[in-house]
């Protein structure tokens, strides 16, 4: 009886003790998950913040450098302005002077060139890191703004070609020895001295000149403008930044 009595205990036992150990077990595996869960998810929002705090740094720079773009070409402008009235001018010898400095800077783009602080934005690319950006409002701003960006510098390219083109003319106008005379020894022009004069050049020359003229002052203008409408964006995408993620 007592035997009996024994055994009909022991698999009642067994069985709460192994739904018990079970339960024990995917509580363990279960509290192991969820704390990987969130430590992966702090990485990844630390990871996030950091990217955030990076892509400020750099449109901070893109900001800077679009303004700085922005005046020269202003000055640019009035310079190429100059150039055509100086030189459609019957008395053009008598401004030879600002005509071969306002005349210097034309072929120079080295100023006028927007190059993106885009360190962030290429890794943010090439490293999946936009699927951390959780606003799906801010991460379609991001890779609105890098298109803006890759357009703007592929503008700068075409530019350059027009460039290329006046110096193919400039050269039946301007003595670059004049030019030479003109630069320090970190390259910065002063005016001339005097009025040094100009080659003795044909009207067709000249309506070649104007043309080709022409084409660089449109592409000054169009970038000038482009740089507006960027710089405008990057300082949207900054406010947002800083609001989205409490960088005040």
């Amino acid at each position: 009886d007592m035997e009996i009595h024994a055994h009909s205990h022991t698999p009642r036992k067994k069985w709460t003790h192994y739904l018990w150990e079970f339960l024990m077990l995917f509580l363990a595996v279960f509290c192991g998950f969820l704390a990987e869960y969130q430590l992966e998810h702090k990485i990844e929002k630390d990871k996030e913040k950091q990217f955030i705090r990076s892509l400020i740094n750099d449109l901070e720079a893109d900001t800077t450098r679009l303004n700085e773009i922005i005046i020269t070409r202003n000055t640019r402008e009035k310079r190429l302005d100059s150039i055509s009235l100086f030189l459609n001018n019957d008395a053009a010898s008598r401004f030879t002077n600002n005509l071969y400095y306002y005349a210097v800077f034309v072929s120079r783009g080295i100023s006028i060139r927007f190059v993106p602080d885009d360190g962030t934005m290429q890794q943010l690319k090439n490293s999946g890191g936009l699927r951390l950006i959780h606003s799906r409002f801010i991460a379609d701003s991001i890779t609105r703004y890098d298109v803006s960006v890759r357009s703007l510098v592929k503008q700068g390219d075409i530019e350059e070609v027009s460039l290329q083109e006046y110096r193919t003319i400039a050269h039946k106008f301007f003595d670059a020895r004049i030019f030479d005379a003109m630069l320090d020894a970190n390259n910065t022009p002063s005016p001339p001295s005097g009025n040094p004069g100009l080659f003795s050049y044909t009207t067709t020359d000249l309506h070649e000149f104007n043309y080709k003229l022409f084409t660089v002052k449109a592409f000054n203008r169009a970038n000038k403008r482009d740089a507006r409408r960027i710089l405008q964006q990057a300082e949207n995408l900054l406010l947002a930044l800083k609001k989205e993620y409490h960088l005040e």
